[in-house]
């Protein structure tokens, strides 16, 4: 017994020696230890590239590799340095994962491979830092003296090398220079476009125009909102307000009381009519294939554009709004003269050649005027009514956005609907009971329905419209019952610098009269930006 007994404990010391040798901590093998770093310790001769590290501890044997292969790899350019984080961490601690967990070799050697996934993304976070884009020669200012836009010459742009920049940074690790100092390339860029192919690019892409009336003050405003905005740029990506550009009517600014609706009512209001020039500059913009990101129907009918194609402002109200989604800037032109409002957008084409937007609007039902209202007339007998004024019915438009290229319709989805609301009817009676002669008291003035136009200062149905686009002239738009379409002219590409005529007075044409009550979805509402991008 007693020799089995020494056999034993002779095997299990032969053991634990031997698990010792292989690199496991006393812990594991059930031997007590006072030290923690003699738990790790390496017994065997063990090297990392040519690196001793037999005897040491974990950390010391990573102290020992990074001492040999430290990580301080820049890229500069110029006087700008980028630090490169340590792409090899991960590499080092996996390699001493597998010395100190399993049967260490004799030596090992440091791998650098499978790093081209991290070297690229470095590649790209350097040029994200250095590159710079290209400016092509593009509108930069208007001159209000020449009434021209000026063109700037453009600018080089700066690009990294990434792929040769890849390269360096793979060799560099290949060859553990992981202390590298790599000088990026980085050459220049021309534009697209120097000044003079700049000007040759650019054009009138759209064109739209409006008449106005005989109503001085009305036209003294729809003249200052139009000096507003004329000159005005967007560059790539930036948003047009109307109430931004034209900011708040007021009389110091030199705008007048005219006619405007507010509340449902004809009121006389500083800066009245304004929403002619909105109008106005919606039609031209969607017809340059720009997006709509704010547009908002009047309350009734316009009388001087087709329904459902008006866009109405009120400064801290409605706004109309539309966003530059090119890729160069833009100008914009607005001009009133002889009754006419023309605005006209100056930009290099983004539409696709022959390629042509255009709005369709389509009456789809009428509505029944609102109920009655009643004034008092005691010229009559009690009990005798008289009509003042007879109302009007609403009505409910679709309009629809049409695309077609080279004269084929491509797409003609539905852009918004809008319900205008009808004027109620006006009737005259006597409730009092007391009789007086019309001698005795001011004849009332016979109440006219107002459309939205007539509301800022436009009789019922004198609607003016033209629509023209560079090279064609507009397609048809859906017109009522005896409305007459509005005139098309074949517009002029104006060339470098756009300096725009003045528009004749021969547009002309009939609109649709008095307008009537809000029917589903009520008037006015704010429409879902126009699918243009």
């Amino acid at each position: 017994m007693a020799v089995v007994a020494l056999v034993l404990v002779v095997a299990a010391v032969s053991i634990i020696f031997a698990l010792r040798g292989r690199g496991l901590p006393a812990s594991q093998t059930g031997e007590e230890s006072g030290s923690s770093q003699a738990e790790t310790e390496l017994a065997r001769q063990v090297s990392v590239d040519g690196i001793d590290i037999t005897g040491m501890d974990r950390t010391a044997a990573e102290n020992a590799i990074l001492a040999e292969y430290p990580w301080s790899m820049t890229i500069t350019y110029g006087e700008e340095t980028y630090e490169v984080p340590n792409l090899m961490q991960e590499k080092v601690e996996s390699l001493l994962n597998e010395i100190y967990s399993g049967d260490p070799q004799e030596s090992y050697t440091l791998d650098t491979s499978g790093l081209e996934d991290a070297v690229t993304a470095q590649a790209a976070a350097v040029a994200d830092l250095w590159d710079k884009a290209p400016k092509s020669g593009a509108i930069t200012s208007f001159d209000a003296d020449s009434s021209r836009f000026v063109f700037s010459e453009g600018e080089n742009g700066l690009a990294v090398d990434q792929e040769k920049l890849i390269s360096d940074i793979n060799a560099a690790i290949a060859g553990k220079n992981f202390d590298a100092s790599i000088a990026a390339a980085v050459n220049e860029v021309a534009p697209e476009y120097d000044e003079a192919s700049a000007k040759d690019q650019y054009k009138t892409v759209s064109t739209f125009s409006t008449n106005t009336t005989s109503n001085s003050k009305r036209n003294t405003n729809i003249r200052l909102a139009c000096e507003a905005i004329n000159g005005t740029i967007l560059q790539p990506g930036e948003e047009f307000s109307f109430n931004g550009v034209v900011g708040e009517r007021t009389e110091k600014k030199g705008y007048q009381a005219a006619a405007a609706y507010n509340n449902g009512e004809v009121v006389q209001e500083i800066g009245g009519g304004v929403c002619q020039v909105s109008t106005t500059l919606y039609n031209a913009v969607v017809r340059a294939g720009f997006k709509i990101t704010t547009r908002r129907s009047h309350t009734y009918e316009p009388s001087y554009v087709t329904p459902g194609q008006d866009a109405t402002v009120s400064y801290g109200g409605p706004d109309f709004k539309f966003v530059n989604n090119s890729n160069a800037p833009i100008g914009l032109r607005a001009s009133y003269a002889s009754q006419v409002v023309t605005v006209s957008v100056y930009a290099i084409p983004l539409l696709e050649d022959g390629v042509k937007y255009d709005l369709k609007s389509t009456k789809l039902k009428d509505m029944d005027p609102p109920a009655p209202t009643y004034e008092e007339d005691q010229t009559l007998r009690p009990g005798e009514e008289k009509v003042k004024s007879q109302g009007s019915k609403g009505s409910y438009w679709e309009t629809r956005l049409i695309i077609t290229k080279n004269g084929e319709v491509v797409s003609d989805e539905v852009d918004h609907n809008t319900t205008y609301r009808g004027h109620a009817p006006v009737v005259l009676r006597n409730t009092s009971g007391v009789v007086i002669s019309p001698e005795e008291t001011t004849a009332p003035g016979e109440t006219v329905p107002a459309s939205e136009g007539a509301g800022d200062g436009l009789a019922p149905g004198q609607i003016i419209e033209s629509s023209e686009a560079p090279a064609e002239s507009s397609g048809a738009a859906a017109v009522t019952p005896g409305q007459t379409e509005a005139a098309t002219t074949a517009p002029v590409e104006y060339g470098p610098g756009f300096a725009l005529p003045q528009p004749s007075e021969t547009i002309s044409g009939e609109g649709p009269g008095a307008a009537a009550e809000a029917g589903p979805g009520g008037a006015g509402n704010v429409v879902a930006p126009n699918p243009l991008s």
